[in-house]
Parts: structure tokens; sequence; C-alpha cells
């Protein structure tokens, strides 16, 4: 059982005020004379009781205890948690899915396209506290990083830890939309999308198409958003490495593949956008911000621990302690 301070309250605090009691039984404690002992010569080879002193100790402050207690209990002490009950048929549900090929480190976009894009998805994570947010890799092959979940801050710390050099090589757009297709497809939310974020072209002659892709989003009513990254023209690319094995960039044409992109888009009613620098990839995910609201209202849960009984308890156990020490200090005196 554990018992957080932060989150304490009282059921019926109004009982404390019984607490203006005690003044009167201090009073009286204090008003009561003295009883007149046996004179003696001198006291210097006498010892002190340390434990009767001990016993009339606890018999005074007993009574004290005991009202405490029960002041305390009748005012029902509790903590509680608050939880959050989240329809999920009501949400969103996203996946992102990612290009992560090595086109993806291209200084077109600062400080790179790949870090300058998960600056602005955090922020769209954070804007969508209550929609579930899952996240797709892709490059040569897709990879699911993060199903959908509720629990953002998984997902922020994948999409941070994002690396080009941990898929194999070359951008297989078909499969990051399909994989991404088939985790949104048995959700029960009335709102499924995937935005789909691409620099290139397709590299990988053997992988899924797009279209297909595509037309399997389409089927289970997902919705997809399209993002070209990249400048127009020529960007510094890495094209080699060198003999310490450092990335070696060059400046070459940026090739990406529009066409398919605004296909799977309009297939699926969704919308194609083309990013060129930080500020328009920003105002990419803003303007899907305001185009997917979401409808999900949460309830806050507020589950109570009760610890009334706990000073019930120590009600009774000084009761009994009280009236077990009078009875052995009373025949003692006997």
């Amino acid at each position: 059982m554990t018992f957080d301070l932060l989150n304490l309250e009282f059921y019926s605090p109004w009982f404390l005020l019984l607490f203006a009691a005690f003044i009167p039984l201090i009073v009286l404690d204090l008003s009561k004379k003295k009883r007149t002992g046996i004179r003696v010569p001198t006291i210097r080879n006498m010892q002190e009781n340390k434990g009767i002193l001990f016993v009339l100790f606890l018999l005074k402050i007993s009574k004290y205890i005991i009202l405490s207690a029960l002041i305390i209990a009748m005012a029902r002490p509790r903590t509680f948690t608050i939880s959050q009950d989240n329809d999920d048929s009501k949400g969103i549900d996203i996946m992102l899915s990612v290009d992560v090929s090595l086109s993806m480190l291209a200084k077109d976009l600062e400080p790179d396209r790949l870090t300058a894009l998960k600056g602005i998805a955090k922020n769209f994570i954070e804007k969508r506290p209550g929609d579930r947010i899952g996240l797709v890799t892709y490059s040569g092959e897709a990879f699911t990083k993060v199903p959908v979940t509720s629990d953002h801050a998984v997902l922020l710390e994948e999409l941070e830890n994002l690396n080009p050099l941990e898929l194999q090589p070359g951008t297989a757009i078909g499969e990051g939309l399909s994989v991404a297709v088939s985790h949104l497809r048995h959700s029960k939310s009335k709102s499924k999308i995937i935005i789909l974020m691409t620099d290139g072209v397709n590299t990988i002659e053997n992988a899924m198409p797009a279209q297909v892709g595509a037309q399997l989003a389409k089927s289970n009513d997902i919705k997809v958003y399209s993002i070209g990254i990249g400048t127009n023209g020529y960007a510094l690319m890495p094209t080699a490495t060198d003999i310490f094995g450092d990335l070696v960039f060059n400046e070459t044409e940026v090739k990406i593949d529009e066409p398919v992109l605004r296909e799977i888009a309009e297939t699926t009613g969704g919308k194609y956008f083309r990013a060129t620098s930080n500020q328009s990839l920003e105002q990419v995910y803003e303007e899907i911000n305001q185009l997917e609201k979401s409808e999900l209202k949460s309830t806050k849960l507020y589950n109570y621990q009760e610890y009334f009984r706990i000073f019930l308890w120590i009600a009774l156990a000084v009761l009994l302690l009280d009236a077990l020490l009078r009875w052995l200090f009373y025949k003692f005196l006997s």
C-alpha cells in the first residue's frame, strides 16, 4: 500500500474541527493539582523509576492519541489517482511512414532533411495528445518502429533515434506505405490516416508497387497525406564514404517521384505536399493538423484509496494498551 501525500485529501474535512475539543482537555489537565507526596529528608540515594514515569506518560497522552485517530478516521483520509477514459473509436489513428534512406541526410534543409523532419514531426505529435500515433521507417525495406499507441513518449524517443543506416539501402515507397496500411487496417477508429514522407523515387524493382499500397489504403478507408521532401534543383547529398568511413557530400540533382506521390494521395482522398525548406515542411504538418481534427473527448476517472481503517485500528490498539497498562499499573500499586 502506497501513500502519496501530493494526492491526499479528506472526504469529510469538517470533522477535523473536532480537534478544537482538545483545548478544554489540555486546560483541564494543566489545571489539575499535583498530588502531595511524602516528604523525605533527602532524595540523593533514591533512584528514579524511569519505567513508571514512561507508563504514566503513556496513560496521560493515550486519550489524545485515541481521539485523534477517531477524528481522522471520521474525516476519511484518502489518496487518488486520475486516469483517462478514451473512446478509441472517436480518435484518429495516425501512422507516420518515414523514408530513412541515406539521401535524407541531404543538406538542403537545416541541418539536414532527417533532423528537420524529426523536430517538426515532434511538434505535430505534441499537438495531438488525444490521438494514437505509430511509426514506420523504410528505405530498401520497411520496418515498424512503433505500432499505433497513446504512449507518445515511446514514439518521440524512437523518432529521435531514427538512423538512415539501419535498413537495407534504397527507396521502396510501396513497402513503407503497405506496412503502414497493415497496422491501420484493423483499427476501430473512424478516421485513419498515413503521413507518407520521402525524398526520392522508387529504386527497388521487386518491392510492392506504391499504387498497390494506395489501393490497399483506399479499400480500408485509410487516407494518405504524401510529402515530397527536398529543394528544387540540386542539393548536397551523401554519395560515398572516405577512407575513414565518413560520408562524402556532393551536389546532386534532387529527384522526387511527385506523380506517384500525388496519385497515392488522390487515390485515398488525401493530399500531396512538397516541402522544399524547414518552413514549408512545418507548414505542411500544420495544414495536416488543421485538416484532421480529432473528435476524441476523454473522461477523467478518479480512483480512490481509503485509509480510515488504519486509524480505527490505531485507536483500538491504543485503547487496549491503555486498559492493559492501567490494570497492570494499579495492580502493581496495590
